[in-house]
């Protein structure tokens, strides 16, 4: 069974090597320039370059890409399972189904399953690994697309921005809230609902923001002693590492994963986004 994501689950490029997982990248344009999100640019540099006052953009996976790693999957008679970003925040989805149905017309033996997992960033990637196990351990990709999918609904994600600007540049927020916002020092919290980012509360100072967003773990995720949380930072590890140590003092989880948000989800929220990712108490 071959596994297919794409780099909105943030992910490290030495992942998809290790665990034969075939990386289906987004596009980055920044200063005029095209890259492959995870293979041909660092993360660091899209931050450093937003830090500077420059706006990247991004583009979702090539259909060309599709066609290729979809048609080869065919021709090799393999089973595979593409486990993708949030069709509510990307075109990648749509585009994946509609040259699946393509190859199909030629290949009607095309086995491949497409979830629309509603997920993005680290909430994604943590699909990924749970995957990654379960074709370990032998199960089918009947009964991984399964498990992925039920998991995929009981994924939370919790996260703030360090500014505003980024999210309204996107739309995200409007521009008058994020001038006000700067000023006033507010940092909003957000969550994914039905694959969409919706802004939750607006908390003043980044510190109670993080403790807001710890007590509304508490309430989602009940019991956390044999949790894993996924912690996905825009390049500020020694924030998101006091943040662990705040979770680990209240929660006690059974353990952590760090990442860096990656270039084409860290794009939209900026440097010194802190993004928290686990599965609710029903999962």
């Amino acid at each position: 069974m071959k596994i297919f994501t794409d780099s909105g689950s943030d992910l490290p490029k030495e992942f998809f090597t290790e665990n034969n997982v075939e990386l289906l990248t987004l596009r980055v344009d920044l200063n005029g320039q095209v890259y492959n999100d995870v293979l041909d640019i660092d993360p660091k540099v899209v931050y450093d370059a937003m830090r500077e006052g420059v706006v990247p953009k991004t583009s979702q996976v090539s259909p060309e890409l599709f066609l290729n790693r979809f048609e080869e999957l065919a021709k090799n008679d393999e089973e595979g399972i593409y486990i993708a970003l949030s069709s509510n925040l990307s075109g990648t989805y749509s585009t994946a189904m509609m040259i699946a149905s393509q190859v199909r017309e030629s290949y009607p033996n095309l086995k491949l399953k497409i979830i629309d997992t509603k997920c993005v960033s680290f909430g994604l990637g943590m699909l990924i690994q749970e995957a990654v196990q379960l074709r370990n351990q032998g199960h089918s990709c009947d009964e991984t697309a399964q498990t992925i999918t039920r998991m995929a609904e009981h994924m939370n994600h919790l996260f703030t921005v360090e500014d505003l600007s980024y999210l309204a540049a996107g739309g995200r927020v409007s521009k008058s809230s994020a001038f006000i916002g700067g000023l006033l020092s507010i940092k909003p919290i957000l969550h994914v609902e039905d694959g969409k980012l919706i802004p939750l509360e607006k908390i003043r100072g980044r510190k109670k923001a993080i403790n807001r967003i710890i007590e509304l773990m508490s309430e989602r995720g009940g019991d956390f002693s044999n949790k894993t949380v996924g912690l996905s930072h825009g390049d500020d590890l020694e924030f998101a590492k006091e943040v662990q140590k705040m979770i680990e003092e209240k929660l006690h989880p059974k353990s952590f994963e760090i990442t860096m948000v990656g270039s084409s989800i860290g794009a939209h929220a900026g440097p010194g986004t802190i993004a928290i990712f686990f599965t609710d108490k029903d999962y």
